[in-house]
């Protein structure tokens, strides 16, 4: 009875590993590739799915944080935002911070996007990233577009963006880095 037993058992450890084993890896999160099924609670506690966003037009999708590199970068990316959400881009930031901290600084930084919190950090495992921040530009429908990396508070790697944003809304690109400089001259 207890070789049975024993014999039942690898057969069910070996069932699952070879069920592991067959199972398809997640797809690459690559420019051209479809975006990951993603969920997350954004500010209000409100689910909110990439799926459900990419239906209605395109995202500019940003992991975060409050650093002062990121922060620095921010005026570039609500730019972003103001300057082509009447076109249908949808802008969300994914945050890497507590919620009472993202909290204090989406309000003394007046956000007017979409954000949500992510501190466990589960985020950049579904987009296979460990760079902060990274922004992830997706058509509408949910094909990759542009992916961009790093941290650049000069604004040029915003105004990449913002051009390939601009490509993908179908509009005259917005130079960004100058919208931000000339805000700061008044």
């Amino acid at each position: 009875m207890a070789r049975l037993l024993r014999s039942s058992l690898l057969l069910v450890i070996l069932g699952i590993a070879l069920t592991a084993y067959a199972a398809d890896p997640p797809a690459k999160v690559e420019v051209g590739a479809a975006a990951p099924a993603y969920k997350v609670k954004d500010q209000s506690g409100k689910e909110v799915s990439l799926a459900d966003l990419t239906a209605k037009g395109p995202v500019l999708l940003r992991l975060t944080c409050g650093c002062s590199g990121c922060d620095k970068e921010l005026a570039y990316f609500q730019e972003i935002n103001d300057a082509y959400k009447n076109q249908g881009l949808t802008c969300l930031f994914i945050f890497k911070e507590p919620d009472a901290k993202v909290a204090k600084y989406a309000q003394d930084k007046k956000l007017n996007m979409l954000y949500a919190v992510d501190s466990k950090g589960d985020s950049w495992n579904v987009f296979q990233t460990k760079t902060m921040p990274t922004n992830f530009l997706i058509e509408k429908g949910g094909k990759i577009a542009a992916i961009a990396a790093g941290c650049d508070p000069s604004g040029l790697l915003a105004n990449k963006v913002s051009d390939k944003a601009a490509k993908v809304v179908g509009t005259d690109s917005v130079n960004v880095k100058s919208k931000v400089e000339e805000k700061k001259d008044k």
